[in-house]
């Protein structure tokens, strides 16, 4: 197994394992000498760090850029509002409002606007923490409580994977987007399920 492959540990539901098993395979790499990583693309709800305990030495917040209307240089065109295919701005007769809990932070609008009225705002969605457990390199976001935007963050922790290092990805349960963006590029998905009907029906649709 080459040293830059990316392991995805998934499941169709919650609280069939996958934290533990992910985890404990990290331990187990690491304990073979190979430089490890563990990801917690969790982000609704990170508790990797329950097991391993890292010492966190970075933190940082992750922002995505929302629109933001000059509504004296706007002339009430409605181009934006065409656009948005999340209806995130729209036009309510010579009023243009954004809803930045819906924006997909695509910057489709601000490309359309012929007056040049709207410009990116930095919206906070959540946070990324990294250090170390022992020999294993720790990442893990965590998501504001009143934001949506799961998958923006588990792309931004994504891009703290090291190529010179075997990477494991606490997906999250489920099978919707989030997940998609988890498992995203990763070389081997390892399925975590439990003895239930419920468990099997959702390994099916994972």
């Amino acid at each position: 197994m080459p040293d830059d492959f990316v392991i995805a540990i998934a499941s169709g539901k919650g609280g069939t394992g996958k934290t533990t098993i992910a985890t404990n395979l990290a331990h187990i790499v690491a304990g073979l000498g190979r430089k490890v990583q563990y990801l917690d693309c969790d982000v609704e709800e990170p508790n990797g760090h329950i097991f391993l305990k890292p010492k966190i030495d970075f933190s940082g917040a992750v922002t995505i850029d929302v629109p933001e209307v000059d509504l004296e240089r706007c002339t009430g065109c409605g181009k934006c509002s065409e656009i948005c295919q999340y209806s995130a701005i729209i036009r309510i007769k010579e009023n243009v409002l954004t809803f930045e809990q819906l924006c997909h932070s695509c910057g489709g609008c601000m490309r359309v606007c012929p007056a040049d009225a709207i410009k990116p705002k930095p919206l906070n969605i959540g946070d990324i923490e990294s250090g170390k457990a022992g020999n294993i390199n720790f990442v893990h976001g965590k998501l504001r409580i009143d934001n949506v935007r799961t998958p923006s963050l588990i792309k931004e922790v994504k891009k703290h994977i090291k190529e010179d290092h075997l990477a494991i990805i606490d997906v999250p349960p489920g099978t919707s987007c989030p997940v998609v963006e988890a498992v995203k590029g990763a070389d081997f998905v390892l399925l975590v399920t439990e003895p239930t009907p419920f468990g099997l029906n959702d390994l099916k649709l994972a």
